[in-house]
């Protein structure tokens, strides 16, 4: 049996024989809209910029990402994808213990293991829709659940707490968000507790109202606190390898400055960078598009029975399959062999074959795929009336 990732297509070539061009990937995340056809027709024309390196500093990068997100741009730093940024981030901070929120994309983990770190996870419940309780998020932290050293004038042993917290939001895979207003007391209670925090905003942008949970405002008061975000995923520009990094602290800023190496921003990223942050058209389009479709997914699948849909603030849905004797990988399977790939999360810490998740792409592409987990859910139910 395999379990595979949204960008797995070549696997996908060779397990099932089906031309990766033939297939809908409702498993990747990917904006559904393609590239902003703005910053197409600006890369066609500005190619000459890949025979000279960018400037070392991304100044004009920064600024275009400052004017987007309003964070000044002596608080951004620059890298090639978010995924440079967390190990950036993690190489940097080096903690003895950190926490994940889980279920979590593996990355932060194999990140947090390849300096050392312990990791521990905090897993949100599917019992409470995996929303944040965030006085027992503190409890999990601060209860000595982690390693211990001796103090020096007891003698005892005393629990040391985590130095870093790592979450998403929103999460993935499970959809769910904190808000602006959980944030601040997550990030006052870490701040209490000599805690950093890393907060992945891959999906932010996707958000009903992307106000109401970015952390980066949140950057100017709490230096606890470090922002990331891409272009892969509400830019559909995974191979750009563009990813940008928000904290007001500058000496956390200069120690990811100094474990990076230069330029790994390429010359085309920089220029692309500079132009697409400023494409407010596409941005209302893929918002439209994604909240139209979500609603529409939402409550098409909540109607179905043996289904459990969870709260989505992503451009993505995580549901759970509480019907006996059909799994995720059954979902799975009718939806391949009609070119349609979702995701299996039974993969994901936490979760089991019951969980699957899918992206929101074009409306007839949406509507092939509910058609389709109907046809399995259904066929379920009716062999056992």
């Amino acid at each position: 049996m395999h379990t595979f990732h949204g960008s797995d297509l070549e696997k996908i070539e060779q397990v099932y024989g089906i031309r990766k061009e033939e297939i809908t990937g409702f498993g990747a995340n990917v904006n559904p809209l393609g590239l902003s056809p703005l910053l197409k027709d600006y890369l066609a024309k500005h190619l000459d910029v890949l025979c000279a390196y960018p400037d070392r500093n991304y100044t004009a990068l920064r600024a275009a990402i400052s004017a987007y997100t309003g964070a000044p741009a002596e608080h951004i730093l620059v890298g090639n994808g978010s995924t440079e940024l967390i190990s950036a981030g993690i190489r940097a901070i080096r903690p003895r213990d950190a926490v994940i929120l889980g279920p979590a994309y593996s990355e932060y983990e194999r990140e947090l293991s390849l300096t050392g770190s312990r990791t521990h996870y905090y897993d949100l419940k599917a019992s409470e829709d995996f929303l944040l309780d965030e006085e027992d998020l503190e409890r999990f932290m601060t209860e000595g659940i982690f390693s211990h050293e001796t103090d020096t004038g007891s003698g005892k042993s005393v629990p040391c707490l985590p130095q870093l917290l790592v979450l998403c939001n929103p999460n993935n895979p499970t959809s769910s968000a904190l808000t602006v207003s959980q944030m601040k007391r997550l990030l006052s209670l870490c701040k209490r507790n000599g805690i950093l925090v890393m907060v992945d905003e891959t999906y932010a942008e996707f958000a009903p109202t992307l106000s109401d949970i970015t952390a980066i405002p949140l950057t100017e008061s709490y230096d606890n606190l470090l922002v990331l975000r891409g272009v892969s995923k509400f830019w559909a520009a995974p191979g750009l390898r563009l990813g940008y990094a928000v904290t007001g602290n500058k000496s956390m800023l200069d120690e990811i400055n100094a474990s990076k190496n230069p330029w790994t921003v390429s010359s085309l990223a920089d220029a692309a960078g500079q132009v697409m942050f400023t494409d407010t058209g596409y941005i209302s389009r893929t918002q439209n598009l994604i909240r139209a479709e979500r609603g529409h997914c939402c409550s098409f699948l909540s109607a179905l029975p043996g289904l459990k849909v969870f709260p989505s603030f992503a451009n993505f849905v995580l549901v759970r399959i509480l019907e006996q004797g059909i799994t995720a990988q059954d979902i799975f399977e009718a939806a391949i062999r009609k070119k349609m790939m979702i995701r299996d999360c039974s993969s994901f810490h936490s979760l089991d074959e019951s969980f699957f998740r899918f992206c929101f792409m074009g409306h007839e592409e949406n509507e092939r795929l509910l058609t389709c987990i109907k046809e399995v859910t259904c066929r379920r139910t009716d062999s056992l009336q």
